[in-house]
C-alpha cells in the first residue's frame, strides 16, 4: 500500500514537471514593430525579412505598424504597443529627437526596445542594430575621390529626412571621404526624405541651377534613381555619375541599378531583420542579456562585382 502511494506521488510529480515544461514551450510573446515608413523599398524589405525570420520562432507574434513618416503617428503607434503590454518593441525611429521620449518611457516601463537602423538621443533602449553609416558614407566619399572623380568635380548631394541619425552619419562620412581630394566640391545639397519622387524634383532644381554637375551622391538608391530620371529627362544623364546606398537585390534595387549602368556605386545596407529576431529570442526565451550595440557589415557594389553581389544576396 505504501509503495502504491509513493508511486502515485512520484507519478503526480512527473506529470507536473511535464505539464510545466509544456506550458513553458507554449508561452507566446507579442512583439510590436513600429516602422517609420513603407515608402522606401528598403523598409519594405526590412519588414519582409522580419516577418520571414519570425516564422522560425513560432512562439512569436509580430504586430506591424507603419508611421508613414509621421512622428506623431509613430509616437501613437508605440504608445499603443505599451497599452497592449507587448513583450518587446522593435522600431526604426522616424527622427531621433521626437521619438526619444516615448521610447524612453517604454524602456523605463520595463518593455525591452530594439532599435533597428536609426538611433534616438541618449541610451534608454535595450539594443541598437545597424550598420556603421559614418563608415558607409566615408567609403562612398573615398571611392568618389579616388575612382569616380580623381581629377576632381562638382557634386550635388541629395539627403534623406532631416534629423535621422543614419542620414546625418552618412552625410558626415561622405564629407570625410571626399576630403582626401580637395578638387571634389559639393556645390548643392538638399533633402528628399529618402523618396524617389521627391528626389526627382530636387534633382530637377539642381540641374536647372547648375550647368555643370559631375556626380550626384544620394543617401539611398531610390533617391539616386530619382536623380538619374531627372538627368535623363534633361538629356544630361550621360554627363553625370550617380552614387547611392542600400544595395537591395530586388528587381528595382541598387544592385541591378549598378549592373544596368544607372548607378556607378552602391553599398549593401543590411536591414537587420534577421538579427532582430535572433536577439529577441535570446532575450525573451533564453533570458540572455543583449549587447548594447550590434554593428552589421556592408559591402561595396561596383560594375565589376554587381553580378556576383546579386547572386550572393539572393537576387534573380
Amino acid at each position: 500500500m505504501k509503495k502504491a502511494v509513493v508511486f502515485l506521488v512520484l507519478l503526480t510529480l512527473c506529470m507536473s514537471l511535464v505539464a510545466g515544461v509544456g506550458a513553458q514551450t507554449e508561452k507566446k510573446f507579442v512583439i510590436g514593430m513600429s516602422q517609420c515608413n513603407l515608402g522606401e523599398p528598403w523598409r519594405v524589405a526590412m519588414n519582409s525579412q522580419l516577418a520571414a525570420a519570425a516564422k522560425d520562432y513560432p512562439m512569436f507574434e509580430v504586430i506591424f505598424a507603419d508611421a508613414a513618416q509621421d512622428n506623431s503617428k509613430q509616437i501613437a503607434d508605440i504608445e499603443n504597443f505599451m497599452q497592449m503590454g507587448v513583450d518587446l518593441i522593435i522600431t526604426s525611429p522616424n527622427e531621433a529627437a521626437p521619438l526619444t521620449d516615448v521610447i524612453k518611457r517604454a524602456y523605463e516601463q520595463g518593455i525591452p526596445v530594439i532599435l533597428l537602423d536609426r538611433k534616438v538621443l541618449g541610451d534608454s533602449y535595450t539594443q541598437f542594430i545597424g550598420a556603421d553609416n559614418v563608415y558607409i558614407g566615408k567609403v562612398c566619399g573615398e571611392y568618389v575621390a579616388d575612382v569616380l572623380l580623381p581629377e576632381g568635380g562638382k557634386v550635388c548631394e541629395i539627403k534623406g529626412l532631416e534629423g535621422t541619425s543614419g542620414g546625418v552619419d552618412r552625410d558626415n562620412g561622405f564629407r570625410q571621404g571626399i576630403a582626401k581630394n580637395p578638387k571634389v566640391e559639393i556645390i548643392a545639397a538638399n533633402n528628399a526624405d529618402w523618396l524617389r519622387e521627391k528626389a526627382i524634383t530636387i534633382a530637377e532644381e539642381m540641374l536647372q541651377a547648375h550647368h555643370v554637375i559631375d556626380l550626384f551622391f544620394c543617401l539611398n538608391d531610390p533617391m539616386a534613381e530619382g536623380a538619374y530620371i531627372a538627368a535623363k529627362n534633361a538629356g544630361r544623364e550621360k554627363d553625370i555619375l550617380f552614387v547611392g546606398v542600400d544595395g537591395l537585390p530586388t528587381p528595382d534595387g541598387g544592385i541591378r541599378s549598378v549592373m544596368e549602368g544607372r548607378l556607378s556605386l552602391s553599398m549593401v545596407y543590411p536591414t537587420g531583420g534577421k538579427e532582430a529576431m535572433e536577439n529577441a529570442y535570446k532575450l525573451l526565451v533564453l533570458g540572455e542579456e543583449l549587447e548594447k550595440n550590434v554593428t552589421l557589415g556592408t559591402e561595396v557594389i561596383t560594375p565589376e562585382n554587381a553580378a556576383d553581389m546579386l547572386k550572393k544576396y539572393g537576387g534573380e
